[in-house]
């Protein structure tokens, strides 16, 4: 008989509140349709400010957060801060990944690490596209170091917006109906999908679908690709009935 029970493990910022939200928000959808089910598990590293050096020492932290989730034999691991690990330099999501799951197996329980970062990069090439516009919350040298990481692995990042705030919690405040009116400032000329929130705690689901049948390209979020890539860490088809073109059920 498959298995038809998971334990989603997500390593969290202390101050994000979104990204055990909207993760489940969008297995809940799933479950709508298909029969898996899914329970969500926590562990905290602390982290307030959306800095470099704030960003490094939690990274730090995340070890413990890996055999903590592993205390509770999940079936996958989510790293829920994508501008920790492309803070930290380019190509670093290999090694954050690499080093997490190694804990998992000291632990006696190897367990599959997802990183919001690398997920992002999996479900753009999972779209086969190549040039990409990105929304952020981050400050603009923040937003730089994103964009300049994203480019590292083989994209193009034809237009971005750094909406500039730097408390974490107000991140999580904002209003994510407002990405209906913010993407219209970027330029969407040769642009084959739209990054809407390169950031786990920037609340953009109720966004998403209205906007990517708006513009009629993939509309993904760092969100939506951790989810994708969860699912096919799980063996499990990813798709949804929420959650633009990457959980259509296509890829």
């Amino acid at each position: 008989m498959s298995k038809t029970k998971f334990k989603i493990g997500q390593i969290v910022p202390s101050s994000n509140v979104t990204m055990e939200t909207e993760i489940p928000a969008l297995f809940r959808a799933r479950e709508e349709i298909y029969p898996e089910r899914f329970t969500f598990h926590s562990s905290r590293m602390r982290m307030k400010h959306v800095n470099k050096e704030e960003l490094a020492k939690m990274d730090a932290q995340s070890d413990a957060c890996a055999i903590e989730l592993s205390d509770a034999q999940v079936d996958v691991m989510g790293y829920a801060c994508l501008v920790a690990i492309m803070s930290m330099g380019k190509g670093y999501h290999c090694i954050s990944q690499s080093r997490l799951h190694q804990q998992t197996v000291d632990n006696d329980f190897p367990t599959p690490i997802v990183t919001s970062a690398g997920a992002l990069v999996e479900g753009l090439q999972a779209l086969g596209v190549k040039n990409i516009a990105v929304v952020a919350p981050y400050m603009k040298p923040l937003t730089q170091l994103v964009v300049d990481y994203i480019e590292d692995q083989g994209f193009t990042v034809k237009d971005w917006v750094a909406l500039e705030v730097a408390d974490n919690l107000e991140v999580a405040a904002l209003d994510p109906n407002n990405l209906k009116e913010i993407y219209k400032q970027l330029n969407l000329d040769g642009v084959e999908a739209l990054v809407l929130s390169a950031c786990v705690q920037m609340p953009s689901l109720p966004a998403v679908d209205a906007i990517e049948q708006e513009i009629n390209i993939p509309v993904t979020t760092a969100a939506i690709c951790t989810t994708y890539s969860m699912l096919k860490k799980l063996g499990l088809k990813a798709h949804a009935p929420i959650g633009g073109a990457l959980l259509s059920g296509k890829y």
